[in-house]
């Protein structure tokens, strides 16, 4: 991964999922450096991993695109105003993946978790309950369409930050 020089990097143009669209603008050092921190965030995160069967509980998965939300926060505020919140911006591109993207898979999904979660009985491991869940296997396969998409936010921001993948 090579990234190119930040005085060289102009116009930027990135195609993001969850209805989003595309955007075009020039990024300053400001919006690529929160783009880096985003970035970061996100690949690191099983997020944009690919979720076995066999592998991890998907209550881990929620947890850790649940806590997208705060990091994003935390780096969006340290950054200021320069990343903006228009929709040609690092600051507006991140709200519109967290409120379009994030908060509606969420927002179905734990609740769901939730209630099953309360129902496992004491001879059970929390991931032994999950594997019995019925829904499971549903939620995993929404897990790896919404890694798609998560992936597709991750490229726009290794675009932003002049990163060639």
């Amino acid at each position: 991964m090579a990234m190119q020089d930040p005085a060289v990097l102009k116009k930027v143009s990135v195609s993001l999922p969850f209805g989003i669209g595309s955007a075009e603008w020039e990024a300053d050092s400001t919006e690529r450096n929160a783009a880096w921190s985003l970035y970061v965030e996100l690949v690191t995160r099983i997020a944009v991993q690919s979720l076995e069967v066999d592998q991890g509980t998907v209550r881990e998965a929620l947890n850790s695109l649940y806590s997208l939300f705060s990091s994003t926060r935390e780096i969006l505020r340290e950054a200021g105003p320069k990343v903006g919140a228009s929709p040609n911006s690092v600051g507006g591109i991140a709200i519109a993946v967290l409120n379009k993207g994030l908060r509606p898979f969420l927002s179905e999904w734990h609740p769901l978790l939730q209630v099953w979660e309360a129902k496992r009985t004491p001879d059970l491991s929390p991931k032994e309950h999950e594997e019995n869940w019925v829904k499971e296997p549903q939620l995993r396969g929404k897990l790896s369409l919404l890694r798609a998409d998560l992936e597709e936010y991750a490229n726009a921001l290794a675009e932003i930050v002049g990163l060639k993948l």
